[in-house]
């Protein structure tokens, strides 16, 4: 329900009002100027009837003082019994919307409020639809410029340039009405990484933009980026089938503001360089820029190629516990590795976890997978590796580990389940396999 505020100084015509309008709207009465501006900081309505006329400030101080204190512009009416053209002629200049002549009619009064309403909703849905890209909803490119460029002058935070990896494929394979529905789901998906705060935003075609507030640690960025790149994948077999085989992803770049500035075209061709490291070392991950590396790869030139590629690709921030990759990488670490231990005769082991409800749980299945998951990443080493392969499923590898040692392992990890809240009710059983 709208809310009004009623603004007269005479208490008959106070309660008069109130009574018209509250069976249709919910109302804030306000018997001075004074207690107007008090009560707009709690209530902020919708609009506001005031009479013109009143001791102390009169209407049109009114308006000028609550777009200077509040930086809002809300919807004004006049009530007056005066006549003068002159007096609606300032009320219009001072930003009113409409007037109406004491006495006025019940039926007139709330004909004319609907009509302002109405208006507003109108105006507000055109510039709502101005803004917005049509088909994910989020922000434009105009639209996100001009927010997050805002944001950076004012506050801190990690500008993310994001570009949803092999997406022509699926245009080529499946169509363009598949792609549509691809892309809207990457922008839900962008969405549900970040927080209601933050700012999203589509700049056109594959290429979204998100700028986190008040976040400066480059770990979050690498728990955004594995959640979007699994959730990525997940999603596109939703959509296409489990035989789908494109390798879609995330690669993201970013930049840190304000340590890199806080121009938004600044900052944009910064996390642009960093997006670019990404593409160029494997997609579906993420880069940060920073402006010490950049001036010392061009202060040094070809003699610090080497140095240059170790520091693009080095893992910032590394987390404790096993290293979690996607399906797609955790394939190319698996025949690299039995490259090796056909070569060098070294074993390399392989575990297949599975979890399944076995009677009466409080949690649903899916939960219970992110909790095993977070298990199994916090019992292993970090030179393990852990990928999810299904709803249900989690593989690991286990480098330098001798056989006899599995059952250690295993133990560990089932120890650490049983102790997980929510783990009663799931029962989790493993196999083995020796890479060759």
């Amino acid at each position: 329900m709208k809310k009004i505020m009623i603004v007269d100084d005479e208490k008959i015509s106070l309660m008069m009002t109130d009574h018209i309008l509250s069976s249709e709207y919910k109302t804030i009465c306000c018997s001075s100027p004074s207690e107007a501006l008090e009560a707009f900081g709690r209530e902020y309505p919708d609009m506001i009837l005031s009479d013109l006329r009143m001791p102390g400030m009169n209407g049109y101080e009114l308006l000028e003082t609550l777009h200077s204190r509040y930086n809002v512009t809300v919807p004004f009416m006049f009530m007056t019994a005066d006549d003068s053209d002159d007096t609606e002629a300032r009320g219009f200049s001072s930003g009113a919307m409409d007037f109406i002549r004491k006495p006025f009619r019940a039926d007139v009064l709330l004909r004319r409020i609907a009509n302002i309403l109405k208006t507003i909703d109108r105006i507000e849905g055109l510039k709502k639809a101005a803004e917005t890209d049509p088909m994910t909803g989020l922000f434009n490119k105009a639209s996100s410029r001009e927010e997050i460029g805002s944001a950076c002058r004012q506050s801190s935070g990690i500008l993310m340039m994001i570009d949803l990896d092999s997406f022509k494929p699926v245009n080529d394979i499946y169509g363009h009405d598949m792609g549509d529905r691809v892309l809207i789901r990457f922008a839900e998906i962008i969405k549900s990484a970040v927080r209601t705060s933050d700012i999203v935003g589509r700049m056109g075609g594959d290429e979204f933009i998100a700028f986190c507030q008040n976040i400066t640690d480059e770990s979050v960025i690498a728990d955004k980026c594995n959640y979007i790149n699994e959730q990525v994948l997940s999603s596109a077999r939703d959509l296409m089938g489990d035989d789908m085989s494109i390798p879609l992803g995330a690669s993201i770049g970013c930049v840190i503001c304000p340590d890199e500035g806080r121009d938004f075209d600044e900052l944009y061709k910064k996390a642009d360089k960093a997006l670019y490291q990404v593409k160029q070392n494997g997609k579906h991950g993420f880069a940060f820029f920073h402006e010490a590396a950049s001036a010392s790869d061009t202060e040094s030139g070809a003699s610090s190629d080497i140095a240059k590629i170790c520091r693009i690709m080095s893992e910032r921030s590394p987390s404790k516990g096993a290293f979690f990759v996607s399906s797609q990488q955790f394939k190319l670490l698996y025949q690299f590795l039995a490259r090796m231990s056909k070569n060098y005769n070294k074993e390399v082991f392989m575990l297949l976890f599975s979890i399944t409800e076995d009677g009466t749980t409080d949690i649903p299945s899916d939960q219970a997978s992110e909790k095993f998951q977070e298990v199994l990443v916090s019992s292993l080493r970090q030179s393990d590796v852990v990928s999810q392969s299904s709803a249900n499923q989690f593989t690991v590898l286990l480098l330098e580990t001798a056989k006899v040692n599995i059952d250690v392992v295993t133990d560990r990890i089932d120890s650490n389940w049983t102790r997980t809240p929510g783990s009663n009710g799931y029962r989790i059983t493993h196999e083995l396999a020796i890479i060759e």
